[in-house]
């Protein structure tokens, strides 16, 4: 029976448990990092059906304006060219709505096949595309909760597991003990005795130095330490740019609730009353509806890029909401 006298053994399940956390880290990041892919492409779905609406209703508009042209300048009341306008307009509304459609139909596949659902039965979605807008946690909870990222703690895991496997390249310096239990029967004839040897036996070179495994595992401890200090570097770098942006994002997205759609929704009002009382034509009025449905198509955008930008941001930190 051999007896490792250097703790190899303790080594051996302390780099494999290690290894294991590892694996556990790697893939809660990966599912982690899934569930963010698939929100983000919900949302996107969701935007592209609000965008759909929007463009529907522009569509009709500029249909109906285009309509009304039409029959002014047939009584003489308004001139080719205000009709050629009002037309292209409708054109460009209705190539707009098949494009969004387009991307819808896109959109759905995508968030199907990370669904492993079928691809050729579209699906609609459902919910707020502002909800969540406004998040409740700070640039300071975020960095703090880097260190618990799925992806540094399986580096981390990693580093543990090198450290292990160095110290046990380090013990194998030391030689294995063979002890040795030989029972039997010695002597001529009727004097044959029952006789029982203990032996001890070690390896020869007896003091080997192991230099190459040794060198090879402080190596590899080196590599995974450099790259756990990179990474979590780079995720502290990355968690600073996706703040950033998602604060300039709700920054947007406030103005156009506050300020720009209030004031186009004031805009299109008065341009009704100016356009029935005869102060501005249905060009002028082209315009201000163009202007109020471009801010709406806006904000939509918007949302949909603050949606993505949160799910990464809380990714990237490794928060769990």
């Amino acid at each position: 029976q051999t007896f490792e006298v250097a703790g190899q053994r303790g080594h051996r399940l302390a780099t494999t448990e290690a290894g294991m956390t590892a694996l556990r880290a790697e893939i809660e990041d990966v599912q982690r990092q899934l569930r963010a892919d698939v929100a983000q492409a919900f949302y996107r779905v969701l935007a592209l059906q609000q965008r759909i609406a929007v463009d529907d209703e522009a569509l009709k508009l500029f249909e109906s304006t285009a309509t009304a042209v039409q029959k002014r300048r047939t009584a003489g009341e308004d001139t080719k060219l205000d009709a050629n306008v009002a037309a292209v307009e409708a054109e460009r509304a209705r190539n707009q709505l098949a494009q969004s459609r387009e991307q819808l139909l896109e959109a759905q596949a995508e968030l199907a096949t990370k669904l492993q659902l079928d691809p050729a039965a579209p699906r609609s979605a459902s919910g707020d595309l502002a909800a969540g807008a406004s998040n409740s946690y700070t640039l300071e909870a975020l960095l703090s909760s880097i260190e618990a990222q799925p992806r540094l703690r399986a580096l981390s895991a990693r580093q543990d597991s090198a450290t292990s496997r160095l110290r046990l390249e380090e013990s194998s310096r030391y030689p294995d003990v063979t002890v040795g239990l030989n029972v039997g029967r010695e002597g001529p004839g009727n004097a044959r005795e029952r006789l029982t040897t203990l032996s001890v036996s070690v390896p020869l070179p007896l003091f080997k130095r192991n230099a190459a495994g040794i060198g090879q595992a402080s190596s590899e401890l080196s590599q995974v330490r450099i790259e756990r200090e990179a990474a979590a570097r780079d995720t502290r770098a990355q968690v600073y740019t996706l703040w950033t942006k998602l604060q300039s994002l709700q920054a947007r997205v406030r103005r156009l609730q506050e300020s720009v759609l209030p004031a186009l929704a004031d805009n299109q009002q008065l341009s009704i009353k100016s356009q029935r009382a005869g102060q501005i034509g249905l060009l002028e009025l082209i315009v201000v509806n163009r202007q109020a449905l471009d801010a709406r198509r806006d904000l939509v955008e918007a949302l949909a890029d603050l949606q993505t930008a949160r799910f990464a941001l809380e990714a990237a930190a490794g928060w769990n909401p």
